[in-house]
């Protein structure tokens, strides 16, 4: 007759390779503030999906969206404390990380989203991916949102036009600037605050993305939209560098792959979505959408000037030029 005991240990020692099996996976956490159906949650959950089929059994994904794990304030200390592994940030969240990234906030350098796509592709652009590693972070893709419209409650054809305007923008140095070179002012607000903030007058005018116009209905209370693409809404995926570099060789090639595949989407998703929200604006027939003459384009770039030189010695003259010379 076997003995239990014999019997319980037999079952242990099959049971163990299961064991060490799952031990092994390696989990890597993907925390980020939107919704799931954004530009940037879906690249979110289409990088999840494709690292479940390619990586099967050494690689998992836990995506955490909507601010579930940490907010905006919270999430980039939370990476480096190791909390999380992976976040999508708006670049003008890391400037402060890293100052060369306030190039992507300079109103007016790129002409439009092609320029700043071949910029972020050549060795200029790849090389702003590393500029976070003396924090201990590594930059993996730039995943686009769209470009910035400007929009108020009074017609912006000229520079002039903004002069005595309240603009809401995100909380970035650059972007004040920006707008106090027109002689308007600035009050950085969380996103979530802006309608809000348009409704009871703390600000007036605003710059965003046409589909993040059209999520918080903004214009309901923005009478007049420039379509001047005078910036980028940008994402920076970033990992925490000491958790990308003990990940075995070949994972990390794999999950280069697929981080490529996922940006692509990400800016098919993008353009896609900002094309049809702009035509919803325009369709409710409450906003007029203003779009400049090529020497209207001409002046406000001219009156934009002085923030590149402002800021030309944290970026550096070279990798101005090279931006310049992305046109």
């Amino acid at each position: 007759m076997k003995s239990p005991t014999l019997g319980l240990c037999t079952l242990l020692l099959a049971t163990l390779p299961l064991i060490n099996a799952k031990a092994d996976v390696i989990t890597l956490r993907f925390s980020h503030v939107v919704a799931p159906d954004t530009p940037k949650g879906k690249g979110a959950l289409l990088f999840q999906q494709l690292v479940a089929q390619r990586l099967a059994g050494q690689v998992q994904v836990e995506v955490l969206p909507n601010g579930t794990a940490f907010d905006d304030a919270n999430e980039l200390q939370a990476l480096q404390d190791g909390k999380v592994d992976i976040l999508a940030p708006a670049i003008s969240k890391l400037t402060a990380l890293s100052p060369k990234l306030k190039l992507f906030d300079l109103p007016f350098l790129f002409e439009n989203r092609a320029a700043l796509d071949h910029f972020q592709t050549r060795p200029s652009g790849k090389q702003l991916l590393l500029s976070l590693e003396k924090v201990g972070i590594i930059g993996l893709a730039y995943w686009p949102n769209g470009l910035k419209q400007l929009s108020a409650r009074k017609a912006l054809r000229e520079p002039g036009d903004a002069k005595g305007l309240v603009f809401r923008i995100q909380n970035s140095d650059v972007l004040q600037t920006q707008f106090e070179v027109l002689g308007a002012s600035a009050v950085k607000l969380p996103f979530n605050q802006t309608l809000q903030a348009l409704a009871n007058g703390t600000v007036n005018a605003t710059e965003n993305t046409w589909s993040n116009y059209w999520s918080q209905r903004l214009d309901q209370q923005q009478r007049y939209f420039t379509e001047t693409n005078h910036g980028a809404l940008d994402y920076l995926l970033i990992v925490r560098a000491d958790r990308w570099r003990t990940l075995p060789f070949a994972v990390r090639s794999t999950l280069e792959e697929i981080i490529d595949q996922v940006t692509f989407e990400v800016k098919k998703q993008s353009e896609a979505e900002n094309q049809r929200d702009r035509a919803r604006i325009a369709a409710t027939g409450g906003s007029e959408i203003l779009t400049l003459t090529p020497e209207q384009r001409a002046r406000w770039r001219e009156a934009m000037r002085p923030v590149w030189q402002r800021y030309e010695g944290e970026i550096g003259a070279a990798l101005l030029k090279a931006a310049e010379t992305s046109n």
